[in-house]
């Protein structure tokens, strides 16, 4: 039998198959070195300036560059009534038009270029206007990348942790809701040069499950809050993430141990009237235990002028705990006054009784006289 010609034909498939994975091998080899001819071409020295802005619309360098922004909320570690901040973690992210990055994406094999440095390409100088810190995240690499597409498109992509102001008023304390913004401006371009818009369908997206210890996010807004000042007006951005107080750990921590506080304090009323150590140690240690309530809930929550809901629950708390303390000194004050009355028409008829004995005793011995 013979078996040259299957041979044969095994091997011819084994070269070609060989020749195949280092052609398409040398094509991936090549097909880097394209993208860094590519980067070199559009980013190369005196081919591009990072220091002049994208041309507007249709290439025209008197209309502003327009900046598409959205981003993505990781999570909201923190919410702190006292200093009025919040702390908020965040992938965000920036897309705009600069015509002079365009390339030729090599019959749709290229889909984009990436950078991880910020610098090599224009730049938005954008800025959260009501942040107290922030820092950017370098654990392992740099969580930053920038995406130019064939068609001039730049994607800019950043990792950032941030502390925010948040004003709020704590009239209805601990039933309330606030209202906390994270706002984004231009720093130094006005309207006339950049503009900053949110990006349509969904700018802004939430991480699923998100859990916060005393609060929850019942719906955010996207909105725009373009500035006016003595040198121009400047393009402004801004989410509102509505937050609603979770009122069952003050239920348990505070509304709970003060009507305890007050039914332990009404104990006095049903002990003996003759019992006052008793009924002095219950009122003092009752009244003493819910001013410290009062003290400790307002430690937590900053010095404001106006008065809360949760001053007026403890300080009605306070008062019945007050009350009951001077019911006490008030049926003791009283009980002693009925004493001695008591004492005193006592006195009274005992010396009317003497009196009237010394009259009869006088009588008795003048007639035997």
């Amino acid at each position: 039998m013979d078996y040259s010609r299957p041979i044969c034909a095994f091997l011819a498939l084994v070269v070609f198959y060989l020749s195949h994975l280092a052609q398409t091998a040398d094509a991936k080899i090549n097909f880097r070195e394209k993208e860094k001819q590519i980067l070199d071409q559009i980013l190369g020295p005196g081919r591009y300036d990072a220091r002049i802005r994208p041309s507007g619309i249709n290439g025209t360098g008197d209309a502003p560059t327009f900046v598409h922004v959205n981003m993505y909320l990781r999570s909201i570690s923190k919410i702190d009534d006292y200093k009025m901040e919040y702390s908020v973690q965040l992938t965000f992210r920036e897309q705009w038009l600069d015509e002079r990055l365009k390339f030729n994406n090599l019959g749709g094999r290229l889909k984009y270029l990436t950078l991880t440095e910020a610098n090599r390409v224009w730049m938005p100088d954008l800025f959260f206007s009501n942040e107290k810190e922030g820092h950017f995240h370098n654990i392992i690499m740099p969580n930053v990348y920038i995406r130019i597409f064939p068609n001039g498109n730049v994607l800019y992509s950043i990792r950032i942790s941030l502390t925010l102001s948040c004003p709020m008023n704590l009239k209805l304390y601990p039933l309330d809701k606030q209202t906390c913004s994270l706002r984004m401006a231009s720093y130094g371009w006005t309207t006339d040069d950049l503009v900053f818009l949110w990006k349509e369908g969904d700018p802004v997206q939430v991480v699923k499950n998100l859990h916060l210890p005393r609060f929850t996010l019942e719906k955010f807004l996207t909105d725009y809050c373009n500035s006016k000042t003595n040198t121009g007006e400047y393009s402004c951005l801004k989410v509102d993430l509505l937050f609603k107080r979770e009122f069952s750990y003050y239920l348990i921590q505070i509304y709970i141990p003060c009507c305890m506080l007050v039914i332990v304090s009404w104990v006095s009323f049903w002990l003996d009237q003759g019992a006052v150590p008793a009924r002095v140690s219950l009122g003092v240690t009752t009244l003493l235990t819910m001013a410290t309530q009062s003290s400790g809930i307002n430690a937590s929550l900053p010095p404001v002028s106006y008065t809360k809901a949760i001053d007026v629950w403890t300080g009605v708390c306070l008062t019945f705990v007050f009350g009951a303390l001077l019911e006490f000194a008030l049926v003791n004050y009283a009980s002693r006054s009925d004493m001695h009355r008591e004492n005193m028409k006592k006195t009274r008829r005992e010396m009317e009784a003497a009196a009237s004995m010394d009259a009869a005793s006088d009588l008795s011995r003048n007639g035997v006289s």
